[in-house]
Parts: C-alpha cells; sequence; structure tokens
C-alpha cells in the first residue's frame, strides 16, 4: 500500500478547521502538518473531513429487492450498495438487517445468507463493512440461533425491534397491509394465520429480550432499542444494558436517554427533509436541545453527508459538531476507537468535499484505510516521489 500525502486542503483537526496537510501510513494517519509520500492528493478549495461512520442503514435492501418480489442476488446488492456507500462518503457501514418472524425479505434464511455473504465479500468492499442485527422481538424462534452468532463474534450491532403492533394496527389499512404483506411473498390469509400464531406467544418475549441482552453483554456487543416510546421503556432497555436508543418517538422519551448518558440515534433523512416521514420526531428540533448524538443514513445513503450541512447552513450547529454527529460520535457509540476523527494513529478514512454551493456538498475523493477508493478528479493525484510537505504547498 502507498503511503499518501493530502495537501492544501481546509481538514477539520480537533473541532476546528484549518489548512493542514496530512500522511498516511499503510491504513492509519501518520501525521498532520508533515510527512513525504510517493503519491499527493491536492485538497486545494476543498474540505478535508472524517469519513462518515454510518450505524444504521437499510438501504441495501431496494439493492435486494428493488420491487415487491423482485430478488436479485446478495453478493451483487452488496457490491453495488457499497459503491454507493463509498460514493457518499460512508467508510464504515453497519448493514442493519432485520431477521424477523416474516418470511421473504426479512427472514431468517434471508438474514443468515446476507451474514454469509458479508463476511465472504469483506476484502473485497472499499467500507468497512459490519453487520447490525435487528432481531424483531416476537421472532422468539431464532433466539438460539442469534445467542451462537454473538458468541462467535459475528454480530457487531445488536437491536431489539417490536413491530407487532404497527403490523396489527396495518392489517385494517389496505395500502399498508398490502405494502407488507407483499413482502412476505404470502397470501392474506396466510399472513393473517402468522400474525396470530406470533401474537399468540407475546408472554414470552420480554425473556427473550432479556436473555439475548445477556449473551450480548457477556459478549461485548453494543446494542441499540427501536422507536422508544415512553422513559419507561428507554429505563427498562438501560437495565439490560441496551444505552443506544434509536428513534424515540418523543421528546419526553429522548430526554431519559439523554439523562441516562445514552447515546440517541436519528435518521439523518430527517433532517434533509425538514421532519420524519413517519410525523414522528423532528431530528433537527431533538439536535438543537441537545437530545440528539448521532444521525444515521437509516434508508438513504447521501442523507448523512447532506444533514451535516444542512444544520450548519440552518445554524443549529457549526459544521466540526454536525460532523461528529456522522462521524466520531458513531464510532464512539459503537465502540470504534480507532476511526471518526482526523490524527494520528487514526484510520485513514477521510473524504476530500467540494463545498461550494450551499446545501449541495460533492465528494470529490475518498480514501478509506489509507486507500483512494473514489476519485472524481484524476489530475488531483499526482506522484510525489520523495517531495517535502512545504515544497508541495510551495508549488
Amino acid at each position: 500500500m502507498t503511503d499518501l500525502l493530502i495537501h492544501g486542503g481546509r481538514a477539520l483537526v480537533q473541532n476546528d478547521i484549518r489548512e493542514t496537510s496530512l500522511q498516511t501510513a499503510v491504513r492509519d494517519i501518520a501525521a498532520l502538518d508533515a510527512g513525504t509520500a510517493a503519491l499527493g492528493l491536492d485538497a486545494s478549495g476543498l474540505l478535508v473531513l472524517p469519513g462518515i461512520v454510518d450505524i444504521h442503514g437499510d438501504a441495501f435492501e431496494r439493492q435486494m429487492m428493488p420491487r415487491p418480489g423482485v430478488d436479485f442476488p446478495i453478493d451483487v446488492a452488496l457490491v453495488d450498495s457499497d459503491r454507493q456507500a463509498i460514493a457518499n462518503g460512508i467508510t464504515t457501514v453497519f448493514h442493519a438487517t432485520t431477521w424477523s418472524w416474516e418470511p421473504g425479505l426479512r427472514s431468517g434464511s434471508n438474514a443468515e445468507r446476507l451474514l454469509d455473504t458479508i463476511e465472504a465479500l469483506r476484502p473485497r468492499l472499499a467500507a468497512d463493512t459490519r453487520f447490525h442485527l435487528r432481531q424483531e422481538a416476537y421472532n422468539l424462534d431464532a433466539e438460539p440461533t442469534i445467542e451462537q452468532w454473538l458468541a462467535a463474534g459475528r454480530i457487531d450491532l445488536l437491536a431489539f425491534n417490536d413491530h407487532m403492533s404497527s403490523i396489527v394496527a396495518s392489517l385494517d389499512r389496505p395500502q399498508k397491509r398490502a405494502k407488507t404483506v407483499e413482502r412476505t411473498g404470502l397470501s392474506n390469509e396466510a399472513f393473517d394465520r402468522l400474525v396470530a400464531d406470533v401474537l399468540a406467544r407475546a408472554d414470552e418475549v420480554p425473556a427473550s429480550i432479556s436473555r439475548l441482552a445477556a449473551v450480548a453483554r457477556a459478549n461485548g456487543v453494543r446494542m441499540l432499542s427501536h422507536d422508544d416510546e415512553s422513559p419507561a421503556q428507554r429505563q427498562a432497555f438501560r437495565a439490560k444494558g441496551v444505552t443506544i436508543a434509536e428513534f424515540p418517538v418523543n421528546e419526553e422519551t429522548a430526554r431519559d436517554a439523554a439523562d441516562g448518558g445514552d447515546f440517541i440515534v436519528f435518521g439523518a433523512p430527517n433532517v434533509v427533509r425538514g421532519g420524519s416521514h413517519t410525523g414522528w420526531t423532528k431530528a433537527s428540533d431533538m439536535i438543537a436541545k441537545g437530545l440528539c448524538s448521532v444521525l444515521a443514513s437509516d434508508y438513504y445513503y447521501p442523507a448523512p453527508l447532506l444533514a451535516a450541512f444542512r444544520l450548519a447552513a440552518d445554524g443549529i450547529l457549526p459544521l466540526p459538531q454536525a460532523w461528529a454527529l456522522v462521524s466520531s460520535a458513531p464510532a464512539t457509540a459503537a465502540g470504534l476507537t480507532d476511526r471518526g476523527r482526523l490524527a494520528p494513529g487514526q484510520r485513514a478514512d477521510l473524504i476530500l468535499v467540494d463545498d461550494r454551493v450551499p446545501l449541495r456538498p460533492r465528494i470529490v475523493a475518498v480514501v478509506a484505510a489509507g486507500r483512494v477508493v473514489h476519485l472524481t478528479e484524476a489530475d488531483r493525484l499526482t506522484r510525489l516521489g520523495a517531495v517535502a510537505r512545504k515544497t508541495v504547498a510551495a508549488a
């Protein structure tokens, strides 16, 4: 791997944006403000930012099933998703994979194939690709397998979901019902029978969550709870060691999470669009009140980049603090201490951004683990030999 000298840009270093150069060595950042390298990457006129760490993204499902009932091979879908993530500045991606009691797209067999394929493809993928398992709480038969995966270190994040109440509510809403049923591949009658059978085991759900949480804790796997509806629910999950609150549905619950020292995740699309597509909490309001610590791509890979710049443009946060929501904070939440910042010893995951057009930042280059994996302006990459930084700057 060739060392790289990134020079001429304005870099985000220690919550400040300043002109500096960065020297990489193998996969890490070796030094700031000094260095020589065989290759140079001219960042003149550009921002140099830490790569985005996305702890919850499920846009890859559209590559797997772009239309209801239309499947594509998982390896093809993952390679295409990797290209999309990298092109949008995401250098660490957690594929949020739902394992439900449903057949079809969110079935156990699909989750297992996806995990197997991620593990097989990792050496070929540009983004550091990890597995975020979203366990549907009523998916009781999956518990032994998930415990095995946790013990074997195959799960990077474990989330507890419970969409049963919304699914039951959708049974009387034809459009919503049709979408859910199509995803499973079942008939309406078969789907109704399945829902009834699953609901009949509701009293087994709390104990299953407790057992899985205990196994995750024992194996050092960070946990998330999804769509917490009340402070009491958040407190119950916190007591089990679930310290990341994903998409709390109201301010009261988000405030309890903040008071308890939990990480709080909202969707970056919510910020970009100016509100939630479900009509729930407005993320920018939560950020302004200090009730959001992480933004995730959720269902749209371009959103984290766009959201950070929108927060800055709207005066909600300065860009360095806004960028922390998509880089250093999610890295910390996921237990990754080696990324999310531009500093010696950190992974050389960084992006070069043209920010001249307000609200429309453009990715010019992406470096992941010291490799240039995306470049839209080839003339910015030059061979330097042993030219010193000061010489480059003066040229």
